[in-house]
Protein backbone atom coordinates (compact mmCIF):
# COMPACT_ATOMS: atom_id res chain seq x y z
CA UNK A 1 0.00 0.00 0.00
CA UNK A 2 1.17 3.32 -0.49
CA UNK A 3 2.41 5.62 2.19
CA UNK A 4 0.56 9.12 2.06
CA UNK A 5 0.17 11.80 4.73
CA UNK A 6 -3.04 13.80 3.92
CA UNK A 7 -2.22 17.25 3.45
CA UNK A 8 -3.02 19.88 0.72
CA UNK A 9 0.30 19.81 -0.97
CA UNK A 10 1.46 18.54 -4.21
CA UNK A 11 2.84 14.58 -4.64
CA UNK A 12 6.07 13.50 -5.81
CA UNK A 13 5.57 9.59 -5.82
CA UNK A 14 7.94 6.57 -5.75
CA UNK A 15 7.47 3.06 -6.73
CA UNK A 16 9.71 0.26 -6.05
CA UNK A 17 9.16 -3.40 -5.28
CA UNK A 18 12.33 -3.46 -3.27
CA UNK A 19 11.23 -2.72 0.90
CA UNK A 20 14.65 -1.12 1.05
CA UNK A 21 15.06 0.65 -1.68
CA UNK A 22 11.72 2.26 -1.86
CA UNK A 23 12.25 3.54 1.56
CA UNK A 24 15.90 4.39 0.94
CA UNK A 25 14.10 6.59 -2.15
CA UNK A 26 11.31 8.20 -0.37
CA UNK A 27 13.91 8.92 2.44
CA UNK A 28 16.15 10.85 0.40
CA UNK A 29 13.54 12.46 -1.42
CA UNK A 30 11.48 13.56 1.84
CA UNK A 31 14.83 15.31 3.17
CA UNK A 32 15.40 17.78 0.39
CA UNK A 33 11.40 18.16 -0.72
CA UNK A 34 9.51 17.29 2.29
CA UNK A 35 8.83 20.69 3.95
CA UNK A 36 6.71 21.52 0.32
CA UNK A 37 5.56 17.96 -1.25
CA UNK A 38 4.22 15.12 0.28
CA UNK A 39 6.17 11.87 -0.78
CA UNK A 40 3.70 8.90 -1.31
CA UNK A 41 5.68 5.26 -1.06
CA UNK A 42 4.36 2.51 -3.29
CA UNK A 43 5.86 -1.05 -3.46
CA UNK A 44 4.04 -2.24 -6.27
CA UNK A 45 2.91 -0.83 -10.13
CA UNK A 46 -1.01 -2.02 -8.59
CA UNK A 47 -0.34 0.10 -5.70
CA UNK A 48 1.18 3.00 -6.99
CA UNK A 49 -1.46 3.32 -9.76
CA UNK A 50 -3.88 2.79 -7.30
CA UNK A 51 -3.11 5.83 -4.80
CA UNK A 52 -2.61 7.89 -8.45
CA UNK A 53 -6.48 7.26 -8.69
CA UNK A 54 -7.15 8.16 -5.53
CA UNK A 55 -5.38 11.16 -5.39
CA UNK A 56 -6.96 12.15 -8.81
CA UNK A 57 -10.44 12.05 -7.13
CA UNK A 58 -9.43 14.34 -4.64
CA UNK A 59 -8.36 16.57 -6.94
CA UNK A 60 -4.60 16.63 -6.02
CA UNK A 61 -1.90 17.21 -8.07
CA UNK A 62 1.32 14.94 -9.09
CA UNK A 63 4.44 16.69 -9.83
CA UNK A 64 6.78 14.16 -10.07
CA UNK A 65 6.75 10.16 -10.37
CA UNK A 66 9.79 7.69 -10.19
CA UNK A 67 9.52 3.99 -10.95
CA UNK A 68 11.71 1.34 -10.86
CA UNK A 69 12.27 -0.62 -14.36
CA UNK A 70 12.29 -3.95 -13.02
CA UNK A 71 9.33 -4.95 -11.02
CA UNK A 72 7.43 -8.18 -11.27
CA UNK A 73 3.41 -8.14 -12.78
CA UNK A 74 4.21 -4.49 -14.13
CA UNK A 75 7.41 -3.49 -14.63
CA UNK A 76 8.29 0.32 -14.80
CA UNK A 77 7.46 1.21 -18.03
CA UNK A 78 4.26 -0.62 -18.38
CA UNK A 79 3.26 1.33 -14.67
CA UNK A 80 4.37 4.84 -16.11
CA UNK A 81 2.35 4.34 -19.61
CA UNK A 82 -0.91 3.67 -17.40
CA UNK A 83 0.13 6.21 -14.69
CA UNK A 84 0.47 8.65 -18.23
CA UNK A 85 -3.15 8.52 -18.54
CA UNK A 86 -3.89 9.74 -14.78
CA UNK A 87 -1.83 12.55 -14.16
CA UNK A 88 -0.50 13.61 -17.97
CA UNK A 89 1.31 16.25 -16.85
CA UNK A 90 3.40 14.87 -14.33
CA UNK A 91 7.29 14.62 -14.69
CA UNK A 92 8.61 10.50 -15.41
CA UNK A 93 12.00 9.23 -14.31
CA UNK A 94 12.79 5.56 -14.58
CA UNK A 95 15.16 3.94 -11.97
CA UNK A 96 17.38 1.27 -13.84
CA UNK A 97 20.42 -0.68 -13.26
CA UNK A 98 23.56 -0.07 -15.51
CA UNK A 99 22.01 -3.49 -18.01
CA UNK A 100 18.95 -1.98 -18.42
CA UNK A 101 19.81 1.60 -20.19
CA UNK A 102 18.45 0.42 -23.21
CA UNK A 103 15.51 -0.18 -22.24
CA UNK A 104 15.52 3.09 -20.48
CA UNK A 105 16.01 4.54 -23.85
CA UNK A 106 13.15 2.83 -25.58
CA UNK A 107 10.76 4.16 -22.99
CA UNK A 108 11.82 7.99 -24.17
CA UNK A 109 9.88 6.89 -26.90
CA UNK A 110 6.62 4.76 -25.25
CA UNK A 111 6.28 6.98 -22.48
CA UNK A 112 7.94 10.08 -23.30
CA UNK A 113 10.12 9.62 -20.36
CA UNK A 114 11.70 12.70 -18.89
CA UNK A 115 14.44 11.20 -17.30
CA UNK A 116 16.26 8.01 -16.23
CA UNK A 117 18.53 7.22 -12.99
CA UNK A 118 21.21 4.55 -12.85
CA UNK A 119 20.99 2.35 -9.47
CA UNK A 120 22.96 3.51 -6.89
CA UNK A 121 22.64 7.72 -6.90
CA UNK A 122 24.46 7.95 -3.91
CA UNK A 123 25.55 10.65 -3.39
CA UNK A 124 21.86 12.11 -3.90
CA UNK A 125 23.03 15.79 -3.87
CA UNK A 126 24.87 14.82 -7.37
CA UNK A 127 22.95 12.12 -8.87
CA UNK A 128 19.72 12.26 -7.42
CA UNK A 129 18.39 16.27 -6.24
CA UNK A 130 19.31 18.24 -9.53
CA UNK A 131 17.77 15.82 -11.63
CA UNK A 132 14.63 16.23 -9.35
CA UNK A 133 15.42 19.84 -9.24
CA UNK A 134 14.85 20.89 -12.84
CA UNK A 135 11.88 18.44 -13.47
CA UNK A 136 10.18 20.16 -10.64
CA UNK A 137 10.88 23.54 -11.84
CA UNK A 138 9.64 22.48 -15.47
CA UNK A 139 6.31 20.94 -13.85
CA UNK A 140 5.81 24.51 -11.91
CA UNK A 141 6.18 26.27 -15.39
CA UNK A 142 3.62 24.40 -16.69
CA UNK A 143 -0.13 24.85 -15.22
CA UNK A 144 -1.24 21.65 -13.95
CA UNK A 145 -3.53 23.06 -11.50
CA UNK A 146 -7.35 21.04 -12.16
CA UNK A 147 -9.53 22.69 -14.43
CA UNK A 148 -13.01 24.13 -12.32
CA UNK A 149 -15.52 21.60 -13.72
CA UNK A 150 -18.06 23.11 -16.16
CA UNK A 151 -21.64 22.90 -15.60
CA UNK A 152 -24.09 21.32 -17.85
CA UNK A 153 -28.42 21.95 -16.67
CA UNK A 154 -30.72 19.98 -18.95
CA UNK A 155 -33.41 17.39 -19.09
CA UNK A 156 -32.87 14.07 -18.35
CA UNK A 157 -34.40 13.32 -22.35
CA UNK A 158 -32.97 15.87 -24.36
CA UNK A 159 -31.23 15.38 -27.56
CA UNK A 160 -30.03 18.43 -27.51
CA UNK A 161 -28.29 17.79 -23.65
CA UNK A 162 -26.88 14.33 -24.88
CA UNK A 163 -25.46 16.05 -27.65
CA UNK A 164 -23.98 18.85 -25.27
CA UNK A 165 -22.71 16.09 -22.62
CA UNK A 166 -21.31 13.88 -25.91
CA UNK A 167 -19.18 16.89 -27.17
CA UNK A 168 -17.65 17.73 -23.83
CA UNK A 169 -16.95 13.82 -22.86
CA UNK A 170 -15.28 12.97 -26.75
CA UNK A 171 -13.13 16.54 -26.40
CA UNK A 172 -12.00 15.83 -22.99
CA UNK A 173 -13.48 19.00 -21.36
CA UNK A 174 -14.38 17.65 -17.51
CA UNK A 175 -17.94 18.62 -16.78
CA UNK A 176 -20.64 17.96 -14.26
CA UNK A 177 -24.40 17.18 -15.14
CA UNK A 178 -27.09 18.63 -13.14
CA UNK A 179 -30.93 17.47 -13.75
CA UNK A 180 -33.13 20.66 -14.33
CA UNK A 181 -35.44 19.39 -12.25
CA UNK A 182 -33.47 18.87 -9.51
CA UNK A 183 -32.48 21.11 -6.38
CA UNK A 184 -29.34 22.23 -7.18
CA UNK A 185 -30.13 21.88 -11.13
CA UNK A 186 -33.28 24.66 -10.49
CA UNK A 187 -30.43 26.57 -8.24
CA UNK A 188 -27.90 26.85 -11.34
CA UNK A 189 -31.35 27.81 -13.64
CA UNK A 190 -32.16 31.06 -11.15
CA UNK A 191 -28.57 32.18 -10.75
CA UNK A 192 -28.23 32.30 -14.66
CA UNK A 193 -31.57 33.72 -15.10
CA UNK A 194 -32.78 31.34 -16.96
CA UNK A 195 -36.54 29.58 -16.98
CA UNK A 196 -35.49 26.55 -17.73
CA UNK A 197 -37.58 26.69 -21.05
CA UNK A 198 -34.72 26.28 -23.61
CA UNK A 199 -31.92 23.84 -22.26
CA UNK A 200 -29.50 22.97 -21.69
CA UNK A 201 -27.90 25.23 -19.97
CA UNK A 202 -24.13 25.62 -20.13
CA UNK A 203 -22.47 27.66 -17.09
CA UNK A 204 -18.34 27.62 -18.62
CA UNK A 205 -16.08 27.46 -15.14
CA UNK A 206 -15.41 31.41 -15.87
CA UNK A 207 -19.01 31.74 -14.45
CA UNK A 208 -20.27 32.81 -18.10
CA UNK A 209 -24.23 31.27 -18.25
CA UNK A 210 -24.65 29.87 -22.32
CA UNK A 211 -28.08 28.76 -23.21
CA UNK A 212 -28.75 26.15 -25.89
CA UNK A 213 -25.06 26.54 -27.19
CA UNK A 214 -23.77 25.41 -30.90
CA UNK A 215 -20.86 23.63 -30.74
CA UNK A 216 -18.49 26.34 -32.25
CA UNK A 217 -19.83 28.94 -29.03
CA UNK A 218 -19.93 25.84 -26.55
CA UNK A 219 -15.67 24.95 -28.07
CA UNK A 220 -14.59 28.44 -27.84
CA UNK A 221 -16.11 29.33 -24.22
CA UNK A 222 -14.18 26.21 -23.08
CA UNK A 223 -10.85 26.04 -24.08
CA UNK A 224 -10.89 24.29 -27.56
CA UNK A 225 -8.82 26.47 -30.35
CA UNK A 226 -11.68 27.40 -33.07
CA UNK A 227 -9.54 29.77 -35.10
CA UNK A 228 -6.72 28.98 -37.54
CA UNK A 229 -3.17 31.14 -36.42
CA UNK A 230 -2.21 31.80 -39.53
CA UNK A 231 -3.76 32.15 -43.49
CA UNK A 232 -1.69 29.50 -44.77
CA UNK A 233 -0.05 26.34 -43.66
CA UNK A 234 2.09 23.68 -45.69
CA UNK A 235 -0.65 20.81 -44.52
CA UNK A 236 -4.46 21.31 -43.72
CA UNK A 237 -6.12 17.91 -42.78
CA UNK A 238 -9.65 17.87 -42.35
CA UNK A 239 -10.48 15.26 -40.16
CA UNK A 240 -9.51 14.29 -36.34
CA UNK A 241 -9.84 10.24 -36.21
CA UNK A 242 -7.02 8.20 -36.88
CA UNK A 243 -5.84 9.27 -40.49
CA UNK A 244 -6.63 12.62 -39.76
CA UNK A 245 -4.21 12.35 -36.19
CA UNK A 246 -1.73 10.31 -37.72
CA UNK A 247 -1.43 12.61 -40.81
CA UNK A 248 -1.13 15.66 -38.08
CA UNK A 249 1.60 14.09 -35.98
CA UNK A 250 3.61 12.78 -38.55
CA UNK A 251 2.71 16.03 -40.98
CA UNK A 252 3.92 18.08 -37.94
CA UNK A 253 6.83 15.87 -36.55
CA UNK A 254 8.39 16.15 -40.03
CA UNK A 255 8.71 20.26 -40.30
CA UNK A 256 5.33 20.81 -42.28
CA UNK A 257 3.47 23.84 -40.67
CA UNK A 258 0.07 21.75 -39.93
CA UNK A 259 -3.45 22.23 -38.97
CA UNK A 260 -6.11 19.65 -38.47
CA UNK A 261 -9.42 21.19 -38.90
CA UNK A 262 -12.31 18.89 -36.92
CA UNK A 263 -16.18 19.53 -36.99
CA UNK A 264 -17.09 17.79 -34.14
CA UNK A 265 -14.36 15.75 -31.93
CA UNK A 266 -11.37 13.96 -32.45
CA UNK A 267 -11.13 10.33 -32.73
CA UNK A 268 -13.89 9.93 -35.01
CA UNK A 269 -15.30 6.54 -34.77
CA UNK A 270 -12.90 4.78 -33.06
CA UNK A 271 -12.95 7.75 -30.70
CA UNK A 272 -16.33 6.23 -29.04
CA UNK A 273 -15.05 2.64 -29.00
CA UNK A 274 -15.18 1.53 -25.59
CA UNK A 275 -12.34 -0.94 -25.77
CA UNK A 276 -10.06 -1.79 -28.96
CA UNK A 277 -8.22 -5.04 -28.78
CA UNK A 278 -6.57 -5.49 -31.86
CA UNK A 279 -4.37 -2.42 -32.00
CA UNK A 280 -0.51 -3.29 -32.01
CA UNK A 281 1.02 -2.38 -29.48
CA UNK A 282 -2.16 -2.56 -26.64
CA UNK A 283 -2.03 -6.05 -25.77
CA UNK A 284 -4.78 -5.68 -22.51
CA UNK A 285 -6.39 -3.21 -25.29
CA UNK A 286 -6.95 1.06 -24.99
CA UNK A 287 -10.41 2.36 -25.42
CA UNK A 288 -10.54 5.07 -28.04
CA UNK A 289 -10.76 7.79 -25.95
CA UNK A 290 -7.75 6.86 -24.06
CA UNK A 291 -5.92 6.08 -27.86
CA UNK A 292 -7.60 9.79 -29.28
CA UNK A 293 -6.32 11.50 -25.92
CA UNK A 294 -2.48 10.65 -26.82
CA UNK A 295 -2.83 11.02 -30.63
CA UNK A 296 -3.94 14.47 -29.65
CA UNK A 297 -1.43 15.26 -27.33
CA UNK A 298 1.47 13.99 -29.57
CA UNK A 299 0.23 16.17 -32.57
CA UNK A 300 0.02 19.14 -30.50
CA UNK A 301 3.51 18.21 -28.99
CA UNK A 302 4.88 18.55 -32.23
CA UNK A 303 3.49 22.02 -33.37
CA UNK A 304 0.20 20.60 -34.77
CA UNK A 305 -2.80 23.05 -34.57
CA UNK A 306 -5.91 21.39 -33.64
CA UNK A 307 -9.33 23.12 -34.48
CA UNK A 308 -12.24 21.56 -33.17
CA UNK A 309 -15.81 22.60 -33.94
CA UNK A 310 -15.19 24.03 -37.43
CA UNK A 311 -17.28 22.83 -40.39
CA UNK A 312 -15.46 22.52 -43.67
CA UNK A 313 -17.78 22.99 -46.90
CA UNK A 314 -15.63 23.75 -49.59
CA UNK A 315 -12.29 23.38 -51.33
CA UNK A 316 -11.03 25.13 -53.81
CA UNK A 317 -7.88 25.08 -56.00
CA UNK A 318 -6.33 28.75 -56.55
CA UNK A 319 -2.98 28.04 -58.50
CA UNK A 320 -0.31 26.53 -56.68
CA UNK A 321 -2.61 27.08 -53.36
CA UNK A 322 -5.46 24.67 -51.96
CA UNK A 323 -8.47 26.99 -50.39
CA UNK A 324 -10.38 24.84 -47.56
CA UNK A 325 -13.47 27.35 -46.79
CA UNK A 326 -15.51 26.94 -43.55
CA UNK A 327 -19.27 27.13 -42.41
CA UNK A 328 -18.97 31.13 -41.43
CA UNK A 329 -17.54 32.48 -44.71
CA UNK A 330 -13.87 31.98 -43.25
CA UNK A 331 -10.92 30.49 -44.88
CA UNK A 332 -7.35 29.11 -44.61
CA UNK A 333 -4.60 27.90 -47.51
CA UNK A 334 -2.12 25.65 -47.74
CA UNK A 335 0.30 24.00 -50.23
CA UNK A 336 -1.33 20.76 -49.96
CA UNK A 337 -4.53 18.98 -47.79
CA UNK A 338 -5.20 15.48 -46.79
CA UNK A 339 -9.09 14.93 -46.56
CA UNK A 340 -9.48 12.63 -43.17
CA UNK A 341 -13.30 12.83 -43.03
CA UNK A 342 -13.85 9.71 -42.43
CA UNK A 343 -17.68 8.35 -42.02
CA UNK A 344 -20.54 8.54 -40.23
CA UNK A 345 -23.34 5.52 -39.07
CA UNK A 346 -25.87 5.42 -40.87
CA UNK A 347 -29.67 6.52 -39.82
CA UNK A 348 -32.08 4.18 -39.21
CA UNK A 349 -34.82 4.87 -41.41
CA UNK A 350 -37.65 3.19 -39.38
CA UNK A 351 -40.66 4.90 -38.03
CA UNK A 352 -40.25 7.05 -34.59
CA UNK A 353 -36.54 6.71 -34.93
CA UNK A 354 -35.95 10.42 -35.77
CA UNK A 355 -38.35 11.59 -32.93
CA UNK A 356 -36.43 9.69 -30.20
CA UNK A 357 -33.26 10.54 -31.57
CA UNK A 358 -31.09 11.74 -28.12
CA UNK A 359 -34.08 10.05 -26.35
CA UNK A 360 -33.27 6.63 -25.73
CA UNK A 361 -31.75 6.04 -29.21
CA UNK A 362 -28.01 6.93 -29.86
CA UNK A 363 -25.66 7.00 -32.99
CA UNK A 364 -22.51 5.04 -31.98
CA UNK A 365 -21.39 4.50 -28.33
CA UNK A 366 -22.50 6.99 -26.75
CA UNK A 367 -20.39 6.76 -23.50
CA UNK A 368 -21.90 9.26 -21.51
CA UNK A 369 -25.17 7.53 -21.56
CA UNK A 370 -23.37 4.27 -19.85
CA UNK A 371 -24.21 4.68 -16.94
CA UNK A 372 -27.67 4.77 -17.28
CA UNK A 373 -28.07 1.51 -18.58
CA UNK A 374 -27.02 0.29 -15.67
CA UNK A 375 -29.96 -2.72 -14.63
CA UNK A 376 -32.13 -2.33 -18.26
CA UNK A 377 -32.61 -3.91 -21.61
CA UNK A 378 -29.98 -2.92 -24.08
CA UNK A 379 -30.75 -3.53 -28.03
CA UNK A 380 -27.41 -2.72 -30.31
CA UNK A 381 -28.00 -2.87 -34.51
CA UNK A 382 -24.87 -3.70 -36.22
CA UNK A 383 -22.90 -6.57 -36.77
CA UNK A 384 -19.61 -4.77 -36.90
CA UNK A 385 -17.00 -4.92 -34.92
CA UNK A 386 -18.00 -1.66 -33.53
CA UNK A 387 -20.92 -3.20 -32.21
CA UNK A 388 -19.19 -5.88 -30.37
CA UNK A 389 -16.98 -3.48 -28.24
CA UNK A 390 -20.31 -1.37 -27.37
CA UNK A 391 -21.74 -5.12 -26.94
CA UNK A 392 -19.14 -6.20 -24.74
CA UNK A 393 -18.65 -2.76 -22.60
CA UNK A 394 -22.32 -2.11 -21.76
CA UNK A 395 -23.19 -5.71 -20.46
CA UNK A 396 -20.85 -4.82 -17.77
CA UNK A 397 -23.62 -3.27 -16.23
CA UNK A 398 -26.67 -3.74 -18.20
CA UNK A 399 -29.65 -5.97 -17.30
CA UNK A 400 -29.26 -8.11 -21.16
CA UNK A 401 -27.81 -6.32 -24.31
CA UNK A 402 -29.23 -7.54 -27.50
CA UNK A 403 -27.45 -7.68 -30.86
CA UNK A 404 -29.90 -6.92 -33.75
CA UNK A 405 -28.25 -8.31 -37.06
CA UNK A 406 -29.77 -8.37 -40.42
CA UNK A 407 -27.44 -11.02 -41.84
CA UNK A 408 -27.07 -14.38 -41.15
CA UNK A 409 -24.29 -14.53 -38.46
CA UNK A 410 -21.57 -12.14 -37.42
CA UNK A 411 -18.63 -13.57 -38.59
CA UNK A 412 -18.56 -11.72 -42.09
CA UNK A 413 -18.51 -8.45 -40.52
CA UNK A 414 -16.75 -9.15 -36.63
CA UNK A 415 -13.41 -9.55 -35.72
CA UNK A 416 -13.23 -13.84 -34.28
CA UNK A 417 -12.32 -12.34 -30.88
CA UNK A 418 -14.74 -10.30 -30.64
CA UNK A 419 -17.60 -13.03 -31.21
CA UNK A 420 -16.00 -15.14 -28.59
CA UNK A 421 -16.57 -12.98 -25.76
CA UNK A 422 -20.16 -12.31 -27.13
CA UNK A 423 -20.65 -15.68 -27.39
CA UNK A 424 -19.15 -16.53 -23.28
CA UNK A 425 -20.95 -13.43 -22.01
CA UNK A 426 -24.00 -14.64 -20.30
CA UNK A 427 -26.22 -11.76 -21.01
CA UNK A 428 -25.65 -10.91 -24.33
CA UNK A 429 -27.84 -12.54 -26.91
CA UNK A 430 -27.50 -12.04 -30.56
CA UNK A 431 -30.86 -11.79 -32.95
CA UNK A 432 -29.65 -12.83 -36.46
CA UNK A 433 -32.05 -12.03 -39.55
CA UNK A 434 -33.59 -9.42 -37.50
CA UNK A 435 -34.48 -5.71 -38.22
CA UNK A 436 -36.19 -2.63 -36.58
CA UNK A 437 -39.16 -2.11 -37.97
CA UNK A 438 -40.57 1.36 -35.30
CA UNK A 439 -39.05 2.83 -32.54
CA UNK A 440 -42.09 3.72 -29.85
CA UNK A 441 -42.58 6.24 -26.86
CA UNK A 442 -43.40 9.48 -25.79
CA UNK A 443 -40.81 11.86 -24.01
CA UNK A 444 -37.97 8.66 -24.42
CA UNK A 445 -38.06 5.43 -26.22
CA UNK A 446 -40.45 2.60 -24.89
CA UNK A 447 -40.65 -0.25 -27.19
CA UNK A 448 -39.52 -1.51 -30.79
CA UNK A 449 -41.22 -3.29 -33.21
CA UNK A 450 -38.42 -6.30 -34.28
CA UNK A 451 -39.12 -7.52 -37.32
CA UNK A 452 -38.03 -11.34 -39.07
CA UNK A 453 -36.34 -10.92 -41.85
CA UNK A 454 -37.11 -14.12 -43.78
CA UNK A 455 -40.74 -15.29 -41.45
CA UNK A 456 -42.07 -11.25 -41.82
CA UNK A 457 -43.23 -12.13 -38.70
CA UNK A 458 -42.85 -8.86 -35.98
CA UNK A 459 -42.42 -8.65 -32.23
CA UNK A 460 -43.02 -5.88 -30.11
CA UNK A 461 -40.51 -5.57 -27.18
CA UNK A 462 -40.34 -3.23 -23.96
CA UNK A 463 -36.80 -1.58 -24.42
CA UNK A 464 -35.64 1.81 -22.90
CA UNK A 465 -31.86 1.85 -25.38
CA UNK A 466 -30.83 1.41 -28.31
CA UNK A 467 -27.47 2.10 -29.88
CA UNK A 468 -27.05 2.17 -33.63
CA UNK A 469 -24.08 1.18 -35.69
CA UNK A 470 -25.28 0.22 -38.94
CA UNK A 471 -22.69 0.60 -41.97
CA UNK A 472 -20.93 3.82 -42.85
CA UNK A 473 -21.38 7.21 -44.56
CA UNK A 474 -18.63 8.94 -46.50
CA UNK A 475 -18.72 12.59 -44.90
CA UNK A 476 -17.83 14.45 -48.40
CA UNK A 477 -21.13 15.84 -50.29
CA UNK A 478 -19.44 19.15 -49.98
CA UNK A 479 -16.54 17.90 -52.04
CA UNK A 480 -19.27 17.60 -54.95
CA UNK A 481 -18.46 18.91 -58.27
CA UNK A 482 -14.52 18.98 -56.90
CA UNK A 483 -13.05 15.69 -55.83
CA UNK A 484 -14.04 12.64 -57.89
CA UNK A 485 -15.67 10.09 -55.76
CA UNK A 486 -17.33 6.62 -55.98
CA UNK A 487 -21.29 6.04 -56.39
CA UNK A 488 -21.79 5.74 -52.77
CA UNK A 489 -19.58 8.68 -52.37
CA UNK A 490 -15.91 7.77 -51.41
CA UNK A 491 -13.07 9.48 -52.41
CA UNK A 492 -11.00 7.94 -55.23
CA UNK A 493 -7.32 8.02 -55.27
CA UNK A 494 -3.98 6.83 -57.17
CA UNK A 495 -4.92 3.01 -58.96
CA UNK A 496 -8.38 4.05 -58.90
CA UNK A 497 -8.40 7.14 -60.95
CA UNK A 498 -6.17 5.58 -63.72
CA UNK A 499 -8.42 2.19 -63.98
CA UNK A 500 -8.50 2.52 -68.10
CA UNK A 501 -4.48 3.11 -67.95
CA UNK A 502 -5.26 7.09 -68.21
CA UNK A 503 -5.29 9.97 -65.57
CA UNK A 504 -8.80 11.86 -64.88
CA UNK A 505 -9.54 14.29 -67.82
CA UNK A 506 -8.82 17.63 -65.63
CA UNK A 507 -5.63 15.68 -64.71
CA UNK A 508 -2.57 18.65 -66.20
CA UNK A 509 0.57 16.93 -64.92
CA UNK A 510 2.89 14.51 -66.40
CA UNK A 511 2.46 12.00 -63.96
CA UNK A 512 -0.18 9.93 -62.95
CA UNK A 513 -1.78 10.52 -59.47
CA UNK A 514 0.19 9.23 -56.28
CA UNK A 515 -0.89 6.18 -54.56
CA UNK A 516 -3.32 8.22 -52.03
CA UNK A 517 -3.79 11.18 -54.45
CA UNK A 518 -6.87 12.30 -55.76
CA UNK A 519 -7.68 14.06 -59.20
CA UNK A 520 -6.55 17.55 -57.34
CA UNK A 521 -2.88 16.98 -57.04
CA UNK A 522 -1.94 18.14 -53.93
CA UNK A 523 -4.85 17.15 -52.58
CA UNK A 524 -5.02 13.34 -50.83
CA UNK A 525 -7.34 11.19 -48.96
CA UNK A 526 -6.52 8.29 -45.87
CA UNK A 527 -8.79 6.66 -43.91
CA UNK A 528 -12.71 5.13 -44.17
CA UNK A 529 -13.73 8.04 -46.49
CA UNK A 530 -11.15 6.72 -49.09
CA UNK A 531 -12.90 4.07 -51.09
CA UNK A 532 -12.15 0.23 -50.96
CA UNK A 533 -10.11 1.12 -47.62
CA UNK A 534 -9.88 -1.07 -45.07
CA UNK A 535 -12.02 0.47 -42.37
CA UNK A 536 -9.32 -0.54 -39.72
CA UNK A 537 -7.70 1.85 -36.87
CA UNK A 538 -3.88 0.66 -37.69
CA UNK A 539 -5.05 1.00 -41.86
CA UNK A 540 -6.58 4.51 -41.16
CA UNK A 541 -3.02 5.77 -39.03
CA UNK A 542 -0.70 4.00 -41.61
CA UNK A 543 -2.46 6.01 -44.56
CA UNK A 544 -2.38 8.89 -42.67
CA UNK A 545 1.36 8.71 -42.55
CA UNK A 546 2.03 7.69 -45.92
CA UNK A 547 -0.29 10.19 -46.94
CA UNK A 548 1.87 12.82 -45.39
CA UNK A 549 5.07 11.38 -47.25
CA UNK A 550 3.24 11.84 -50.55
CA UNK A 551 2.74 15.52 -49.65
CA UNK A 552 6.67 15.55 -49.12
CA UNK A 553 7.26 14.39 -52.42
CA UNK A 554 4.42 16.61 -54.24
CA UNK A 555 6.26 19.51 -52.40
CA UNK A 556 9.41 18.76 -53.89
CA UNK A 557 8.12 18.54 -57.25
CA UNK A 558 6.20 21.68 -57.10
Amino acid sequence: MAQAAETARTVILTVDDDPGVSRAVARDLRRRYGGAYRIVRAESGESALGALRELKLRGDLVAVILADYRMPQMNGIEFLEQALDVYPGARRVLLTAYADTNAAIDAINVVDLDHYLLKPWDPPEEKLYPVVDDLLAAWRASDHRPVPATKVVGHRWSARSSDVREFLARNQVPYRWYSSDEPEGRRLLAAAGADGQRLPLVITPDGTPLIEPDAPELASHVGLATTPEAEFYDLVVIGGGPAGLGAAVYGASEGLRTVLVERSATGGQAGQSSRIENYLGFPDGVSGAQLTDRARRQAARFGAEILTAREVTGLEVCGPARVVRFSDGSAVAAHSVILATGVSYRQLLAPGCDDLTGCGVYYGSALTEAASCQGQDVYIVGGANSAGQAAMYLARGAKSVTLLVRGESLTASMSHYLIQQIEEAPNISVRTRTVVEAAHGEEHLEQLTLRDVDSGASELVDAQWMFVFIGAAPLTDWLDGTVLRDELGFILAGPDLTADGRPPAEWELDRPPYHLETNIPGVFVAGDARAESAKRVASAVGEGAMAVMLVHRYLEQS
